[in-house]
């Protein structure tokens, strides 16, 4: 697991420098380490340069698998330390796949409960969760599901509908000639490779999908979404993402014509969870998120006034 996180960190960062000073230790130490892994598996991992430290196809392969069980592991170390913590006081146990409003909504939520042990669980499966909301191993969920793409819901949870229809937007290069233009075409991006996280529930069937429906049929490719990012930003690759999403220096974020692609946002609860107030504060957190991101704002003005923001019509049946 220590090899894991350090080849994490190293993609992350893009520098062994800077990947040695995040995990507390000296860029040699890194460096050796970084050698003893590849020379046990006789193949590199990192291409060096003069730019920083780029995955070989290799090392992307690698830490699309490396990535889940080193967040899997940090949740498990979590949820130990809390356990250990705890004074008897009461507790929730909250369950999410990847969303900006998460911190957000965590922090709101103590604000909220004080005296309350919240405890998290990350996955990139949304079905996986629902399953441990019915086991009883979770109180609630916030998920997400690809349109086009049901979850398996089973029965005895409650379910509280987010937003109805969120857009997902396209992250690019900000060299990229579709990132001058306000609105993008999949046309756009025909000649481009298109990175997807297959371990999404949904997610690979979802875009492969509406990239048949406009008739194009552009190289795919299967990793996780951190190790995208630094693929995007050297324009690579380009892939879906939350329409929350923040641009970077060296990325930006562009809505797609139609909002072809799309996710409904979704809070389920066992029974007797306090679900209004769990959906009052995430409700709140979304909304805080969605004003933030430039792109989303942008895109919530031009819908109307009707529409200032999706989720208003959900908010007020709370």
């Amino acid at each position: 697991m220590r090899h894991l996180r350090a080849l994490c960190a190293i993609a992350d960062t893009g520098s062994l420098h800077k990947a040695a000073r995040q995990l507390g230790m000296t860029q040699p130490s890194l460096t050796t380490q970084l050698r003893r892994i590849e020379n046990s598996l006789g193949a590199e991992l990192f291409s060096r340069g003069r730019t920083g430290c780029r995955p070989t196809p290799l090392g992307r392969s690698l830490l699309s698998r490396a990535r889940p069980l080193v967040a899997d592991m940090a949740a498990l170390v979590t949820e130990a330390r809390a356990a250990a913590a705890r004074t008897g006081g009461p507790g929730l146990r909250v369950g999410s796949t990847a969303s900006r409003a998460l911190p957000g909504w965590l922090r709101r939520l103590r604000q909220r409960l004080p005296g309350t042990d919240i405890g998290l669980r990350m996955d990139v499966s949304a079905n996986a969760l629902l399953r441990g909301v019915a086991a009883g191993q979770l109180d609630v969920a916030f998920v997400h599901e690809v349109e086009g793409c049901p979850l398996r819901v089973p029965q005895g949870i409650e379910e509280r509908v987010l937003l109805a229809r969120e857009p997902q937007f396209v992250s690019l290069a900000r060299d990229h000639p579709a990132a001058a233009l306000p609105v993008v075409d999949l046309a756009d991006l025909a000649d481009d490779h298109w990175m997807v996280d297959p371990t999404v529930d949904g997610e690979w069937d979802g875009l492969r999908r509406v990239l048949h429906a406009a008739g194009i049929d552009p190289p795919l490719l299967h990793g996780d979404y951190h190790t995208a990012a630094s693929l995007i930003a050297l324009g690579e690759a380009v892939a879906p993402c939350q329409p929350t999403s923040v641009p970077r220096e060296d990325m930006a974020v562009r809505p797609l014509r139609g909002d072809p692609l799309a996710v409904r946002l979704l809070l389920y609860a066992r029974p007797g969870a306090p679900l209004d107030t769990l959906y009052a504060e995430l409700a709140a957190a979304y909304r805080e998120v969605a004003l933030r991101a430039a792109p989303y704002r942008e895109w919530l003005r031009r819908q109307g006034t009707a529409a200032t923001l999706p989720l208003a019509p959900c908010m007020m049946t709370a």
